[in-house]
């Protein structure tokens, strides 16, 4: 239950706004004008502020130059038209949310339900940070490096109010992270978070998935179903790889993000939906509108508030902090424990990281993995900037088209590496711990091959199997079950 001063100079709009949140048992009390607004303020502080910034005495603008007013009120915007500088205004000012008007009962009720003080959420990010600045945790990040800082002060900045953001990074950086972690700091925390990755939907059933449908509206549909928007109501929806996202379907995203209105397939009854939406791409936004695979609309829309997550080779020290944190959760769900060497954290700074965190995780897993004793050394980890797909096979690059080669796939490829007799190429003889790879050689006899060959390698190991190849213990099983082994 808070208190509640709606500043509105329709006064039948106001004694509707009054009964909705009375209705959801709060206090509330109507100011026509600025003046009268500031008389109510200096009575009673109020915990919402219900704002229109047009009154007759003023702009509402007038009102939030004034900290006492509102230093320690949630402030809440109305507006006629949801727009994009809108959204910009309401960060702008500090605005924890904004209505449309004709003010929705269901969006009301849903704002009043996530009242919560400023100060309270100050507190809140004191915390995190303070956890941050002892151990290099904000929330589920992890980092200490200048760029990461800089995420984490926009995080802290954007959490509060209810702007779209956006996320740029390469794959595997961490985006859902930050997207997670700004619903954790927000109001809708305790509402669902919901994450969507729009490339790995199926085009056919996309609309479906994010909109939801009806019983019948297509062959297969035996039931309705909802979509993302109805499941997320009053919490987060983090649209990964937007850009992936056909373009009839971004035309019905941007009615959405408008109106905060959609409709199920095979449905002409509209849905309210009370939603912050998250995209995040890991592509340049600017050159899929030029292709014509992004809207550009669309896209100034979602672009209200982008963060740019930096990659994983300009973090720096970032890079032993995340490989030892990724140990302490191993160490916690395997037993033991295992720490690196000087050498192997070295050995992890000089790395590229071309698939960033993800890919670190993926290394450190394989190296606790292989390690037999307590010390992880250099042997199980990236050589420089490659990383040997078999052990002890040193990669060799291929830069035209930006991948590694065995050298065994290298020397089938490429005769005039390997030793002559009359003349004539001649392979040389594979070393124990390689296989050679014919071109033109079918990939599944590939993959198979080199399944086999390191499963024996790894003496019928099935767990160091899966680790050395960077594959998950069921997709072994199934390959293993497959070729009969």
């Amino acid at each position: 239950m808070g208190h509640t001063l709606i500043v509105e100079d329709d006064e039948d709009s106001a004694r509707m706004i009054a009964a909705l949140v009375a209705r959801e048992g709060h206090t509330v009390m109507c100011a026509h004008s600025i003046a009268a607004a500031r008389r109510l303020v200096a009575m009673q502080r109020p915990d919402l502020l219900l704002l229109d910034l047009h009154l007759p005495d003023g702009s509402g603008f007038d009102l939030l130059n004034e900290p006492e007013i509102v230093s320690d009120t949630m402030l809440v915007l109305m507006t006629g038209q949801a727009s994009l500088e809108t959204s910009i205004k309401a960060l702008r000012l500090g605005a924890a949310d904004y209505l449309v008007k004709p003010i929705n009962p269901q969006h009301l009720k849903g704002l009043l339900s996530r009242l919560i003080a400023p100060s309270q959420l100050r507190a809140e990010l004191d915390e995190v940070q303070e956890l941050w600045r002892e151990t290099g945790r904000f929330g589920h990040l992890i980092g200490r490096s200048q760029p990461m800082q800089r995420v984490y002060r926009q995080i802290s900045r954007v959490a509060g109010t209810a702007v779209t953001v956006f996320i740029h990074g390469e794959s595997g950086t961490g985006k859902e992270l930050v997207a997670r972690a700004v619903h954790d700091l927000s109001r809708r925390r305790e509402q669902p978070f919901l994450a969507v990755n729009c490339g790995a939907l199926s085009p056919h059933l996309v609309e479906s998935e994010i909109f939801g449908h009806e019983r019948g509206s297509f062959t297969g549909a035996e039931r309705q179903h909802q979509g993302f928007f109805e499941r997320a109501h009053g919490g987060t929806l983090f649209l990964d790889e937007v850009t992936e996202m056909p373009l009839e379907l971004q035309v019905k995203l941007l009615r959405v993000l408008e109106s905060g209105t959609f409709m199920r397939v095979g449905s002409t009854q509209v849905q309210q939906t009370d939603v912050r939406i998250i995209a995040a791409t890991n592509r340049n936004a600017g050159e899929a509108v030029a292709r014509g695979t992004m809207r550009e609309d669309l896209l100034y829309r979602l672009n209200v508030f982008p963060i740019a997550l930096p990659p994983l080779r300009e973090r720096g020290d970032d890079i032993a902090l995340i490989a030892t944190s990724f140990l302490q959760d191993l160490a916690r769900q395997e037993g033991g424990s295992k720490h690196f060497t000087p050498g192997a954290l070295a050995r992890l700074s000089a790395h590229r990281w071309p698939g960033n965190v993800r890919e670190l995780r993926n290394v450190v897993q394989r190296a606790w993995v292989m390690a037999s004793g307590n010390e992880i050394d250099e042997e199980w980890l990236p050589a420089g900037d490659d990383a040997s797909p078999l052990p002890g096979a040193a990669p060799d690059s291929d830069p035209a088209r930006g991948r590694t080669l065995a050298p065994s796939a290298t020397r089938a490829a490429s005769p005039m590496l390997n030793g002559h007799r009359n003349g004539v190429a001649q392979p040389a003889e594979p070393r124990e711990d390689q296989i050679v790879i014919e071109v033109g050689t079918q990939l599944a006899d590939v993959e198979r091959r080199v399944i086999l060959a390191t499963y024996e390698r790894c003496g019928r190991h099935k767990e160091r199997t899966a680790a050395l190849l960077g594959i998950s213990m069921k997709t072994l099983y199934n390959r293993l079950k497959e070729y009969q082994q």
